[in-house]
Protein backbone atom coordinates (compact mmCIF):
# COMPACT_ATOMS: atom_id res chain seq x y z
CA UNK A 1 0.00 0.00 0.00
CA UNK A 2 1.24 3.35 -1.28
CA UNK A 3 0.93 6.87 -1.28
CA UNK A 4 2.05 9.66 -3.41
CA UNK A 5 3.52 12.33 -0.99
CA UNK A 6 1.85 15.21 -2.09
CA UNK A 7 -1.43 13.55 -2.17
CA UNK A 8 -1.13 12.58 1.47
CA UNK A 9 -0.26 16.12 2.07
CA UNK A 10 -2.78 17.70 0.56
CA UNK A 11 -5.40 15.29 2.21
CA UNK A 12 -3.70 15.74 6.21
CA UNK A 13 -3.53 20.08 4.84
CA UNK A 14 -7.66 19.63 4.03
CA UNK A 15 -8.44 17.50 7.04
CA UNK A 16 -6.56 20.64 9.43
CA UNK A 17 -8.74 23.23 7.84
CA UNK A 18 -11.34 21.61 7.77
CA UNK A 19 -11.47 21.12 11.97
CA UNK A 20 -13.41 20.72 13.89
CA UNK A 21 -15.95 20.01 10.77
CA UNK A 22 -15.30 16.00 9.61
CA UNK A 23 -13.85 15.34 5.62
CA UNK A 24 -14.93 12.48 3.46
CA UNK A 25 -13.64 12.11 0.47
CA UNK A 26 -13.11 9.22 -2.38
CA UNK A 27 -9.67 7.91 -3.42
CA UNK A 28 -8.53 7.12 -6.67
CA UNK A 29 -5.55 5.26 -7.33
CA UNK A 30 -4.26 1.43 -8.86
CA UNK A 31 -4.31 -1.52 -7.74
CA UNK A 32 -0.96 -3.35 -8.92
CA UNK A 33 0.00 -7.06 -7.94
CA UNK A 34 2.11 -6.45 -4.87
CA UNK A 35 -0.35 -3.41 -3.55
CA UNK A 36 -2.22 -0.43 -3.78
CA UNK A 37 -1.22 3.70 -4.80
CA UNK A 38 -3.39 6.59 -3.62
CA UNK A 39 -3.05 8.54 -6.39
CA UNK A 40 -5.74 11.28 -5.78
CA UNK A 41 -9.10 12.16 -4.00
CA UNK A 42 -12.53 13.10 -5.54
CA UNK A 43 -15.02 15.84 -3.09
CA UNK A 44 -18.55 13.64 -3.90
CA UNK A 45 -21.59 16.37 -4.94
CA UNK A 46 -23.93 17.24 -1.92
CA UNK A 47 -21.71 15.84 0.79
CA UNK A 48 -22.35 17.42 3.98
CA UNK A 49 -19.49 17.74 6.41
CA UNK A 50 -20.21 18.21 9.63
CA UNK A 51 -18.84 18.01 12.96
CA UNK A 52 -18.38 14.75 14.27
CA UNK A 53 -20.10 13.36 11.06
CA UNK A 54 -19.70 13.35 7.16
CA UNK A 55 -22.67 12.55 5.12
CA UNK A 56 -22.70 11.72 1.28
CA UNK A 57 -25.22 10.22 -1.15
CA UNK A 58 -23.48 7.02 -3.05
CA UNK A 59 -25.18 7.66 -5.97
CA UNK A 60 -23.12 10.91 -6.62
CA UNK A 61 -20.11 9.17 -6.79
CA UNK A 62 -18.80 9.15 -10.60
CA UNK A 63 -18.34 6.04 -12.28
CA UNK A 64 -14.67 5.60 -12.30
CA UNK A 65 -13.11 2.74 -12.31
CA UNK A 66 -9.75 4.43 -10.11
CA UNK A 67 -12.04 4.77 -7.55
CA UNK A 68 -10.49 2.73 -4.53
CA UNK A 69 -12.03 3.67 -1.22
CA UNK A 70 -12.72 6.68 0.63
CA UNK A 71 -11.08 8.89 3.40
CA UNK A 72 -12.14 10.31 6.11
CA UNK A 73 -11.22 12.91 9.22
CA UNK A 74 -11.78 11.47 12.99
CA UNK A 75 -11.57 14.97 14.48
CA UNK A 76 -11.19 12.96 17.62
CA UNK A 77 -7.90 11.64 17.27
CA UNK A 78 -9.46 8.47 17.21
CA UNK A 79 -7.52 5.95 14.58
CA UNK A 80 -9.51 3.42 14.39
CA UNK A 81 -12.78 2.73 12.26
CA UNK A 82 -16.23 3.12 13.74
CA UNK A 83 -19.13 0.65 13.76
CA UNK A 84 -20.59 3.10 11.48
CA UNK A 85 -17.14 3.50 9.52
CA UNK A 86 -17.39 -0.13 8.41
CA UNK A 87 -20.94 -0.18 7.42
CA UNK A 88 -20.56 2.84 5.43
CA UNK A 89 -17.16 1.42 3.47
CA UNK A 90 -17.15 2.45 0.02
CA UNK A 91 -14.63 0.57 -2.06
CA UNK A 92 -11.44 -1.63 -1.31
CA UNK A 93 -10.02 0.69 1.82
CA UNK A 94 -11.14 3.00 4.18
CA UNK A 95 -8.21 5.71 5.07
CA UNK A 96 -9.07 7.59 8.50
CA UNK A 97 -7.39 11.10 9.15
CA UNK A 98 -6.86 12.22 12.87
CA UNK A 99 -6.22 15.12 14.74
CA UNK A 100 -3.76 16.76 14.75
CA UNK A 101 -3.60 15.83 11.25
CA UNK A 102 0.16 16.90 11.80
CA UNK A 103 2.04 13.53 10.14
CA UNK A 104 1.80 10.06 8.54
CA UNK A 105 1.45 8.82 12.24
CA UNK A 106 -2.09 10.60 11.77
CA UNK A 107 -3.14 7.99 9.51
CA UNK A 108 -4.23 4.54 9.46
CA UNK A 109 -5.78 2.31 6.43
CA UNK A 110 -8.03 -0.50 6.90
CA UNK A 111 -9.11 -3.18 4.29
CA UNK A 112 -12.67 -4.00 3.49
CA UNK A 113 -12.46 -6.84 6.22
CA UNK A 114 -11.27 -4.44 8.54
CA UNK A 115 -7.79 -5.46 8.94
CA UNK A 116 -5.30 -2.35 9.37
CA UNK A 117 -2.59 -2.16 6.10
CA UNK A 118 0.57 -0.81 6.32
CA UNK A 119 1.69 1.88 3.97
CA UNK A 120 4.34 3.61 2.81
CA UNK A 121 5.05 7.41 0.90
CA UNK A 122 6.45 7.90 -2.24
Amino acid sequence: MYFDRDTLLSLLAYARDMHPREIFLVIRGRRFKDGILVEDFLLPTSTILGEGFAVFNPYTIPIDFKIIGTVHSHPSGVLKPSIDDYNHMYGFIMVIIAYPYASISDVAVFDAKGEPLKFEVI
